[in-house]
């Protein structure tokens, strides 16, 4: 089994230990999609090690998603200012992919009618072409799938900024301890929830129903906590 294999392993293995807490630790999801757990573990490490933090404990101290600096469909500049407070979901994708992309969408779109009244909580998708997603395919890409602006962000920039971002403070990529090139392709299916002091309270599969039922789950375990 070669490195990328083992270290693919190795971050399976900490998503699986950390669902298992969540199902051992709470009772069958009802209708309301109520939360599973009283309090979320943090992450602050590529290989989603879960740190659990007491009420008496500073949290400040763990990884938390530094400052950015992107644009959204509507040519808005979106900062850590944009989301301060509030709990928001990140993914990365683009809009020309014709593989995972949609579904990731698809399911993105789930979280987005689940809080669309919801002021505390917004979505943040950035594109890994953003040479080729401008502001206007953004927009015309947010119109076919009917994403609301004011909730749901699609951010172009800076390359260099928007893949620092997925693979130095989401984390979302699985080849841990490869070498990566400024210009190697990011492409992950991943979602990463962030709490409202920009801390990564969790990681799942956008790909796959039941992970998007344990995010909205754990969500709501977040506004509970605050």
């Amino acid at each position: 089994m070669n490195s990328k294999m083992k270290l693919s392993k190795t971050i399976q293995t900490h998503k699986l230990f950390f669902l298992c807490l969540v199902l051992a630790a709470c009772s069958e999801q009802t209708e309301e999609k109520e939360s599973r757990i009283e309090r979320l573990p943090y992450f602050s490490e590529a290989t989603f090690q879960p740190q659990w933090i007491n009420e008496t404990q500073i949290a400040d101290s763990l990884h938390q998603i530094p400052a950015f600096a992107l644009t959204d469909q509507e040519g808005q500049t979106i900062t850590e200012k944009t989301v301060e407070g509030k709990i928001y979901v990140a993914d990365f994708f683009f809009t020309s992919c014709p593989g995972i992309c949609p579904k990731m969408t698809n399911n993105m779109s789930l979280l987005q009618e689940e809080f669309a009244d919801d002021d505390e909580v917004l979505l943040l998708s950035h594109s890994v072409t953003p040479n080729k997603d401008s502001v206007a395919v953004l927009k015309t890409y947010a119109e076919k799938k009917g994403i609301i602006s004011s909730k749901w962000h699609l951010l172009t920039g800076d390359q260099k900024e928007i893949y620092d971002l997925g693979r130095k403070a989401y984390f979302v990529e699985e080849d841990l301890g490869l070498q990566k090139e400024d210009d190697d392709f990011l492409h992950t299916e991943n979602f990463v929830l962030i709490d409202q002091n920009r801390h990564i309270r969790g990681i799942y599969n956008g790909l796959n129903k039941s992970s998007i039922m344990q995010l909205i789950a754990d969500i709501r375990t977040l506004k509970k906590d605050t």
